[in-house]
């Protein structure tokens, strides 16, 4: 006697409901339930030097656990595709050295050599490294052929090891030599966590890309904020990722001294495409005030009303994609003169923009940044303890009160 068709075609049924509620098996390079967030980031802002045939080793520090990474090249400013011949990630001991037991391999869809079309990036395979959070990895690079425009992230604030030449990748150490402290063709460490572990991204220009922090002390505000989070355990799941362009505008493109692609621009590759993204911090908007005082373009010379507008356009934009935007008020400029001391006018259109952020209901929830910081007897100025220096960076202790400004309750809503 013939089994039915329908008979048949139950039981594979059954067998296809039992595969699909069967519980996630676990290997080493994907843990059960885990899924892939940014822990680590690094906008790409500008084309970089030439580069020769040479190993490039880079210090990061992944902000959340993760039972394996895998890590994001950008070739997003060549002038032609860029081979990298061998890429490997461990975890650092000191200077460029690395602890030669956790060195990994990395591959890209199994092969060891990857070419990055012009203007493109490519995402690593899975890498089975467990990491800690703030557990520091170094990520080697081997050009075999250099590059003749290289791509970077301008402030890294972080050494990057130089060996010309030969493929370096694996060493336990570079021998002393040359140096430098741009982020190279880098954007992105991502890790595999748990279910629950989400992401905040900081978009912004040069106070949240750091600059007047101390080199090699990650102490820029996203790094306290990302401290205070690992101290709670109740949000030690969540992520912070650095996507600060120092020189950047929300409305305009590069244009000397200003810096990278526009936020309008890079929105979605910068901040709403990392994977686990729930919340974007956005400080922006200073420097679309200060080139209407140094550019001579029409274009350059916004108004509070069109920075406001830009705003928006942002908020609408994270909206769409079901991610909150907490809104940060612009710090004071008082005193400074780069690029250029700030006029009456400048000033005007700051506080107008301030009001906005405050009160007029575009963001999820505000963190006033400028209340914090400002100078009480001088509230167009920076406190002084706060101040690096040129009256416009904060220090780190300027950053530490920036981060615990920000009302950890919001992330639980």
């Amino acid at each position: 006697m013939h089994a039915s068709p329908l008979k048949y075609a139950a039981a594979g049924l059954l067998l296809f409901l039992a595969a699909a509620m069967a519980p996630a098996q676990s290997t080493p390079d994907r843990p059960k339930d885990a899924h892939w967030v940014a822990a680590w980031a690094a906008a790409m802002d500008s084309p970089g030097p030439a580069l020769r045939a040479q190993t490039l080793r880079q210090i990061v520090r992944p902000s959340i656990a993760g039972g394996s990474v895998r890590i994001r090249l950008s070739n997003l400013f060549g002038a032609a595709p860029l081979t990298v011949g061998a890429v490997r990630v461990a975890r650092r001991a000191d200077g460029s050295a690395i602890q030669p037991a956790s060195d990994r391999a990395v591959t890209f869809s199994g092969k060891p050599i990857v070419t990055i079309a012009k203007g493109d990036a490519v995402l690593s395979d899975p890498v089975a490294l467990p990491v800690a959070a703030f557990e520091e990895l170094a990520v080697s690079l081997y050009l075999p052929n250099g590059a003749a425009t290289s791509t970077i992230h301008s402030v890294g604030n972080q050494t990057v090891y130089i060996v010309p030449a030969h493929d370096m990748t694996a060493a336990a150490t570079f021998p002393a030599g040359e140096t430098d402290d741009s982020r190279y063709f880098l954007s992105d460490v991502e890790v595999a966590a748990g279910a629950g572990a989400r992401v905040i991204v900081a978009l912004g220009d040069s106070i949240t890309d750091g600059v007047g922090s101390t080199e090699e002390r990650n102490a820029r505000w996203p790094d306290a904020l990302a401290a205070r989070l690992q101290a709670d355990p109740k949000l030690a799941a969540i992520a912070v990722v650095n996507a600060g362009v120092a020189g950047n505008r929300i409305l305009n493109d590069a244009d000397k001294p200003y810096r990278g692609p526009s936020s309008l621009n890079r929105f979605d590759r910068d901040a709403l495409d990392k994977p686990g993204v729930r919340w974007i911090i956005l400080l922006q908007g200073g420097n679309d005030i200060s080139a209407g005082e140094v550019l001579t373009s029409s274009k350059a010379k916004v108004s509070a009303e069109q920075i406001i507008g830009g705003m928006k356009v942002l908020i609408e934009r994270a909206h769409a994609k079901g991610v909150r935007v907490i809104g940060a008020t612009l710090l004071p400029k008082g005193g400074t003169t780069f690029p250029k001391a700030p006029s009456p006018a400048a000033e005007a259109k700051r506080q107008a923009v301030n009001a906005w952020i405050r009160g007029g209901g575009g963001f999820d929830a505000v963190v006033d940044f400028e209340r914090v910081m400002r100078d009480p007897a001088q509230p167009d100025r920076l406190l002084p303890a706060y101040d690096s220096g040129d009256h416009l960076h904060p220090n780190d202790d300027g950053y530490r009160a920036m981060a615990a400004a920000i009302d950890l309750n919001l992330l639980t809503q």
